[in-house]
């Protein structure tokens, strides 16, 4: 699948976006290794620690289907902002090898790596090295 596609799934993802109280509506669309494409978007909660990002709802739904191979990811907001620290550390977890197209709302992208947005990542083997 081509990066613009992806993208295009994120755009329209971020359309279903539950963002009462920030208004910053965020679209995100995880491609499996089989083609399957799992979209997310964030939804607010009034107890704001509640508030699930895009990325990881489409991350974790892609789990729920039981998807394992994870190959690119892509994240829509209004201006192009990039995954917060929380997504970025999920993502480090589920997909260490993806691709990764941030784009802003027109769908202009960049593309990255989970590697770029968190170098040196908290993991499963870091848990191991300490035991």
């Amino acid at each position: 699948m081509e990066p613009q596609e992806l993208v295009a799934w994120a755009l329209r993802a971020r359309e279903q976006a539950y963002a009462p109280y920030s208004r910053y509506r965020v679209g995100a669309a995880v491609l499996a290794a089989d083609g399957t494409v799992i979209p997310g978007c964030n939804v607010e909660n009034a107890s704001y620690p509640a508030t699930i990002c895009a990325e990881r709802v489409a991350l974790t739904g892609a789990l729920a289907r039981g998807k394992r191979e994870l190959v690119a990811l892509a994240v829509v907001t209004q201006d192009g902002g990039a995954p917060c620290g929380i997504c970025r550390q999920v993502m480090a977890e589920l997909g260490p090898e993806m691709a990764v197209y941030i784009a802003d709302a027109q769908g202009r992208f960049r593309a990255t790596t989970v590697a770029e947005l968190l170098p040196h990542a908290f993991t499963g083997a870091s848990l191991q090295a300490s035991c």
